[in-house]
Order: structure tokens, then C-alpha cells, then sequence
């Protein structure tokens, strides 16, 4: 999923989401430059993973290079707390509660990103990248968010799953506290290559 999104002053002025799959680093600036007033503001803020290697990278250098050109300050945000943020909205209009909230995606060679967050939506379990199998049963919420949150429920056989992907048009949702100053990639997992030794 790719999406953006400007606000001002808490009030969405014009939003993108697509689902991509491949391709961000083809569509991302289109989809800011399709914004109003081409998507410029005093303050960016840009998902810091986790996710896939290049998308991560392409959202932050992107986030970067606009905020060296506009002037405006750069901040980060986990999408998995995006994702339980607006499934904490969604949870609260449909089951009228407020639960603590697991999130699960997919991550590469088969496993999922996850991350447990308590009720007001602090996080419990910093993002790890895990094989199913141990995803679940780090994760004993009732409610699961993401794009793998069906699995999830099926495969214990209790819970509540929101099919949540990461939406810039919720990041209203979003506390400052769950803001990083200074973002920096966090991918969720050890990176694949290995430096040889020689």
C-alpha cells in the first residue's frame, strides 16, 4: 500500500491510497506532486517501516530531499502503529471497546512483522519479525490488525481480526509521542546479505 496525505491544522486537504505492491518509488512523488499546492508543507512525516528494504528507503530519502527543499521538519512513525491506531477506531465504532491490539503483516521470506499495543495504543512489543507459528503465540490479544490478521485468528480460533492496511490519510490518529524526531529505517528484521570477512 502506498498512500499520502495533507493536513492542515487537523483537517485533511486532499489524499492518495493506492495498493501497489511494487512500484512506490515510481508513484510516490506523482502522488505528492497530485496534492494541493503540490503536497508542500511546513512538517513530513514518513513511515519508518517496518516493511521492504526499498520501500522503507524510497519513503524516507523522498521525505528527506522535500523536507531539505521546503524547509520543513521531518519526522517518522512505525506503520504498526498507524495500523493499530486505526483499527483501535475501528474496534471502538463496531464492537464499542477499547481493547489492547496486535498487529500482524506480512514480512519477507515468509514471516510476519508484529508488534503488541495496550489499550491507549502504547506499544507493548517493539516490531519483530517472526515465522507465523511464533507470531502467534507472541500475540494473545483478542483484537489483531493488518494484513494478516485473518490468518491469524483462523489459526488460533478466537479473536476479532481488522484487515488494516498503513493509511497516511489516518495519521491524525497518531499521538506526538508515537513521533520520532530524527526518523531512520526500521526494517524489522537482520538484513539478508552478509559482508564477507576478506
Amino acid at each position: 500500500a502506498c498512500s499520502v496525505a495533507l493536513f492542515d491544522d487537523g483537517i485533511c486537504l486532499g489524499n492518495e491510497w493506492r495498493m501497489l505492491g511494487r512500484g512506490h518509488a515510481e508513484n510516490l512523488i506523482p502522488m505528492i506532486c497530485a496534492l494541493p499546492d503540490k503536497g508542500k508543507a511546513n512538517r513530513i512525516a514518513v513511515s519508518v517501516g517496518p516493511g521492504s528494504f526499498t520501500g522503507v528507503r524510497v519513503g524516507i530519502a523522498t521525505a528527506r530531499a522535500l523536507g531539505l527543499a521546503w524547509g520543513a521538519k521531518v519526522v517518522g512513525y512505525c506503520n504498526l502503529t498507524l495500523i493499530a491506531a486505526i483499527a483501535r477506531q475501528q474496534a471502538q465504532s463496531c464492537l464499542n471497546t477499547t481493547a489492547p491490539i496486535a498487529v500482524a503483516i506480512t514480512g519477507g521470506h515468509g514471516e510476519w512483522f508484529v508488534a503488541r499495543f495496550d489499550e491507549v495504543g502504547q506499544q507493548i512489543t517493539a516490531p519483530i519479525s517472526l515465522k507465523p507459528a511464533d507470531a502467534i503465540a507472541l500475540c494473545v490479544e483478542d483484537v489483531v490488525a493488518g494484513n494478516q490478521a485473518s490468518a491469524m485468528i483462523a489459526a488460533r480460533r478466537y479473536g476479532q481480526a481488522f484487515e488494516v492496511w498503513p493509511d497516511a490519510r489516518k495519521f491524525d490518529l497518531l499521538k506526538e509521542a508515537q513521533l520520532q524526531s530524527a526518523p531512520s529505517p526500521a526494517y524489522g528484521r537482520a538484513p539478508d546479505a552478509k559482508v564477507s570477512a576478506s
